[in-house]
């Protein structure tokens, strides 16, 4: 018999234990068969009313068939961005001890006695209830399709799901996803980020069938098309093909084609999970689901049902989080004795997918007798917005693709007449017409802005912070669509100024520096800083910021372009104070530029000698160079001298700055290319070098739409196309990665040039202290409109001294290694001890590993001491 855990991350339920009978309780017992999302919030509920055992006012046991507790289904496609199973966990560390809860993972109730109240665990374990609540979800639809247990064959619905495809798929090269929904897209996201060339298949004619229409559905396509992905709409499976080991070798679709992949995944929607409700003769709907009254009990007084098992008052099943939530309070509130009642729920939805805005809402369909539409689609920018009006002017519902920022203040005002022409809201920026901003504003108290948790703009108004209105209303919890109108809701901070030191943001610093043509940290701190910083030596936070903006600026404003001269010196990071990458043993890394991923045979040969003389260890890095690792502080300039000697110079991996521009081979050698990446990314790189920004910048550029160089994952990133260049923008990889937008289309070499120098300096110019240009595009006002009207349409004036301020960094562009050794008085920094310059850093020590080095770990921890017992013997 399973122990129950308090700590669920670590225990789970033994499955060949001794069958075993609880005992009833003295006070009555509430079991809970499943423990997902919604299974979780019932429990919160519970805690929330008091119903608990550490209240002593209920025992409770919850059973859950996962080997782990509640997690968050619907961010389950990030564990593919780094996030963990442990990350994505929606339990609370002692959540279950600090209230008592029962909770055995690995044990799935198996059996429910209606007649004898008890509940069967898999384990044999037998729990009396007084309550019995169901919330056992629902599971995968798989088409009974020919070859659909083939091994490669997966669904995509748990966590061990997602684990086992990422295993399988290290052995696949094309993969199919069966479903074009949301869980679906999410799928295909998911193979493409494994490496896999990627197929969509959906029966319905266009993607996501059920929350947008057939123009959010052809922009949809559009964009999904574009990232690389192979769409095959109004087509079903027909066969899963397996080869003679009985592995998935292709597919058959209904219009006679056939696809050739090596891995599958059905997501073709999901179904009631109602067995053990169906076994224990509760009612249960003609096409399933658990029958449940407004109270959300079932056909037996005793059993509630909740979330995704349940087939509601309304005659629905409901699929998404939001309505499941209200329904797990609805249950609780009943079982805690007072009335609630679940009458239907809001089907909105809001969500990034592959990395396009895609929401729903309302009567999103037009389905309302004499509704009228209001439409705006741009099919090159892959943008569609439409607005479902009734006759008397009020808002029914809409579709957004491409551009879901008004989403959050759309919603509520679901069923009102908007304070606006509707057309206003939806046409782009620079048309004449619109938009106009309608923000959360206009929205009153009583508009429910978190409609996972069904909080409202009153309830979030009264607090002043966003981890208060997590804490104390849970808004913002669930799905996230409602974060940015939350942000908005809160009240500006008093003080918005950098640090301690400053009282003005970093754009507005960038700005005094910029307009006075101030050089150095210290005048800008007596000049500008607060009064009693003034005089002083400024803090971690301002001395970098203020550095990098003196070095972005110094062509302009007549400063040392030379980041280590007089004072800059003490503003940089650690990085910049050696011009290289400071490693964990002490060494430093040294990574020379090689623009556009080009390099000749004699260069290549320079940088394995320069390896092998120094005893390097060497690494080709993602951005196509060469890194060196484990060089002393002293090695630095004797590296670069042999290193500048052969062409090349500092490729700035140390700094916040440009650091590559990836390329593809191109035109020049691919049969596939249509322009000559190789060059353009070379001219770029070289351009751009050296250029101090807030964060680091990275680039690419791909010779043609199959985008072998990965340019929508990076800062600013092109793709060729037969008439020109496609500009995109606002992309990064790393932990939170984001697919760049696109800023302008078919651009020739001189305009697509002018445009990066124009967005470059702006996001310069107005950016956070290590601000990414991907957090900064979703920070600023506006967002991409606003930015392509000023850098595309120059509505702000800005662009000719845009220009000008890059043109003056083209022109006054150094290379940090050559000036260094040059100089005899810069080399003298670069020696460990300043006493002993000839003395090297005898901490630094490596161990040889596969033929090359490695940092002497052993070393670095020190040596092991004895731990002694308080009687003072060794232990």
């Amino acid at each position: 018999m399973p122990e129950p855990t308090f700590e669920p991350r670590t225990t789970a339920a033994a499955s060949n234990t001794t069958p075993h009978t609880h005992a009833h309780t003295a006070v009555p017992t509430i079991v809970v068969v499943g423990h997902g999302m919604v299974g979780q919030r019932f429990l919160e509920a519970l805690a929330e009313r008091g119903l608990t055992p550490a209240a002593g006012a209920a025992r409770v046991v919850v059973l859950c068939e996962e080997p782990r507790p509640a997690y968050d289904r619907v961010r389950l496609t990030s564990y593919f961005a780094g996030r963990s199973p442990e990350d994505l966990s929606l339990v609370e560390p002692e959540f279950m001890a600090r209230h008592g809860i029962e909770l055995y993972v690995g044990d799935p109730a198996t059996a429910v006695d209606r007649a004898g109240r008890t509940v069967t665990a898999r384990s044999g374990a037998v729990f009396p209830y007084d309550t019995l609540v169901l919330a056992t979800g629902s599971y995968p639809f798989v088409p009974p399709v020919p070859g659909k247990d083939a091994r490669g064959c997966f669904v995509y619905r748990t966590i061990e799901d997602l684990l086992a495809i990422e295993e399988y798929a290290k052995g696949a090269a094309t993969g199919a996803v069966v479903g074009g929904g949301l869980l679906g897209l999410e799928a295909a996201g998911a193979l493409k980020g494994l490496g896999l060339a990627t197929h969509v298949v959906e029966f319905a004619p266009r993607l996501m069938p059920v929350q947008v229409d057939e123009g959010g559905g052809a922009a949809l396509l559009r964009t999904v098309q574009d990232m690389g992905l192979s769409v095959h709409t109004g087509v079903g499976t027909q066969e899963v093909t397996a080869g003679e080991d009985g592995a998935v070798t292709g597919m058959s679709l209904s219009d006679g084609s056939s696809l050739a992949v090596d891995l599958v995944v059905f997501s073709a929607g999901v179904r009631p999970r109602d067995q053990l409700a169906r076994e224990c003769g509760l009612a249960v709907g003609e096409r399933g689901g658990i029958v449940v009254d407004e109270e959300c009990r079932t056909s037996d007084p005793a059993v509630f049902a909740i979330g995704e098992c349940a087939l509601t008052a309304d005659g629905r099943v409901y699929g998404l989080v939001a309505p499941g939530y209200d329904m797990a309070r609805t249950a609780a509130e009943v079982i805690a004795g007072g009335r609630s009642a679940f009458t239907g729920a809001d089907l909105s939805t809001k969500l990034k997918l592959l990395g396009v805005d895609v929401a729903s809402f309302g009567d999103a369909h037009g389905a309302a007798e004499g509704s009228l539409d209001v439409v705006y689609s741009d099919a090159r920018a892959g943008v569609y917005k439409k607005l479902v009006m009734g006759p008397d002017g009020t808002l029914l519902g809409g579709v957004l693709v491409g551009d879901a920022d008004q989403y959050g203040t759309l919603r509520p005002l679901t069923g009102t007449v908007l304070p606006v022409a509707p057309e206003q809201l939806v046409l782009p920026a620079g048309s004449g017409g619109g938009p106009v901003p309608l923000g959360p504003g206009a929205l009153p108290d009583e508009a429910v802005i978190c409609s996972c948790h069904n909080v409202t703009k009153g309830a979030i108004c009264e607090h002043t912070t966003l981890p208060e209105v997590k804490k104390c209303t849970k808004a913002g919890t669930g799905c996230g669509s409602c974060l940015k109108v939350i942000g908005q809701l809160m009240p500006p901070p008093e003080d918005a100024g950098l640090c301690g030191c400053f009282p003005y943001s970093r754009s507005e610093l960038y700005e005094i520096v910029r307009t006075l043509e101030v050089t150095s940290f210290a005048e800008l701190l007596d000049s500008h800083g607060r009064e009693e910083a003034r005089g002083g030596d400024g803090c971690e936070v301002c001395k970098p910021t203020v550095g990098s903006v003196i070095a972005s600026l110094a062509p302009t404003v007549g400063a040392s372009g030379y980041v280590l001269d007089g004072e800059q010196a003490a503003l940089q990071d650690t990085n910049d104070h050696f011009l290289a990458n400071l490693q964990r043993n002490g060494s430093y890394s040294i990574v020379p530029r090689i623009p556009g991923g080009e390099i000749t045979p004699e260069k290549l040969i320079v940088i394995g000698e320069v390896a092998r003389d120094f005893g390097l260890y060497t690494k080709i890095t993602g951005g196509q160079r060469i890194d060196l690792f484990g060089a002393r502080v002293d090695q630095l300039p004797l590296i670069w001298t042999r290193l500048v000697d052969a062409g090349f110079e500092s490729g700035h991996a140390y700094g916040k700055s440009l650091r590559t521009v990836k390329s593809c081979v191109g035109q020049t050698w691919c049969r596939y290319g249509v322009q000559d990446s190789v060059k353009m990314a070379i001219d770029l790189e070289l351009r751009y070098r050296g250029l101090r920004s807030p964060h680091k910048l990275k680039s690419a550029v791909s010779g043609c739409a199959r985008e072998c160089a990965e340019a929508r994952g990076k800062d600013f990133g092109i793709i060729a196309t037969a008439q020109g260049w496609n500009l995109y923008v606002g992309g990064n990889g790393g932990a939170t990665p984001r697919h760049a937008d696109l800023l302008a289309q078919d651009l020739s070499d001189a305009e697509l040039v002018r445009l990066i120098d124009r967005f470059l300096m702006f996001y310069i110019r107005t950016a956070d202290r290590l601000e990414r240009t991907s957090a900064w595009l979703e920070r600023i006002d506006g967002g991409l409109d606003h930015v392509r009207d000023v850098v595309v349409h120059d509505s702000l004036g800005l662009c000719e001294e845009l220009e000008r301020l890059m043109a003056d960094h083209v022109a006054g562009y150094r290379d940090e290694w050559a000036e260094t050794i040059n100089d005899p008085d810069r080399l003298r920094r670069f020696v460990t001890f300043v006493n002993a310059p000839d003395a090297p850093d005898p901490s630094v020590r490596f161990i040889p590993e596969r033929d090359q080095i490695k940092p002497d770990l052993e070393l670095l921890a020190g040596p092991v001491l004895a731990v002694r017992t308080l009687e003072g013997t060794a232990s």
